[in-house]
């Protein structure tokens, strides 16, 4: 049941043709896959359970499987660091089915190529239709009243929820009826660096 994923580069497809299952046959979504680079690259991986939320003792479980995977598979030439974490509250939106579970959300979107002469877009999110995101936008500087834009999931190059209070208060209210523990931090970070052999 692999999802199509918003992502950066031909690498993070990969790193996710070979993440996705492992992460699926252990009860999680991925949400978003990036391999940062820096002194150190560091490929961040975003879980979640289906319904929502993680743990940080299943990021560690998710870390470890993952690490034995890519140690066999072994994508990524250099030392690395792996980090697992969950998608916080103002996520990526990297699957088409995102912007139906935060319809009503205001969200950034940004697009490949312009779309009338732009490429970056932020409004309320309205669904999906067919394989097009819908967000409702205001109108020109002439014309103030908010239109309803349809932009192809394959055109868009990044796409997050925009922190307000009503999106906090659902979260909040998301993780109380799961029984999630405050107390406990949102991220680990597995150090699975190797040297080059």
């Amino acid at each position: 049941m692999s999802n199509t994923l918003i992502a950066k580069t031909s690498l993070d497809r990969r790193l996710a043709e070979i993440i996705a299952p492992v992460i699926e046959d252990m009860g999680f979504e991925l949400v978003r896959i990036r391999l940062m680079s820096g002194k150190t690259q560091t490929l961040q991986i975003m879980a979640e359970r289906p319904g929502g939320g993680i743990e940080v003792d299943e990021c560690a479980e998710i870390s470890n499987a993952v690490s034995a995977t890519l140690d066999v598979e072994d994508p990524i030439l250099d030392a690395y660091t792996l980090e697992v974490s969950s998608p916080g509250i103002d996520r990526p939106l990297t699957r088409l089915k995102d912007f139906e579970t935060f319809e009503g959300y205001e969200a950034k979107l940004e697009t490949n190529e312009l779309i009338d002469n732009r490429r970056r877009f932020r409004g309320e999110l309205a669904g999906v239709e067919g394989d097009e995101v819908l967000i409702n936008v205001d109108g020109s500087s002439e014309n103030t009243e908010t239109i309803t834009l349809g932009l192809k999931f394959d055109w868009l190059a990044d796409a997050k929820l925009v922190m307000t209070d009503d999106l906090i208060r659902e979260m909040l209210r998301q993780r109380k009826a799961a029984g999630v523990d405050e107390t406990q931090f949102d991220e680990i970070e597995t150090d699975a660096s190797r040297e080059e052999e």
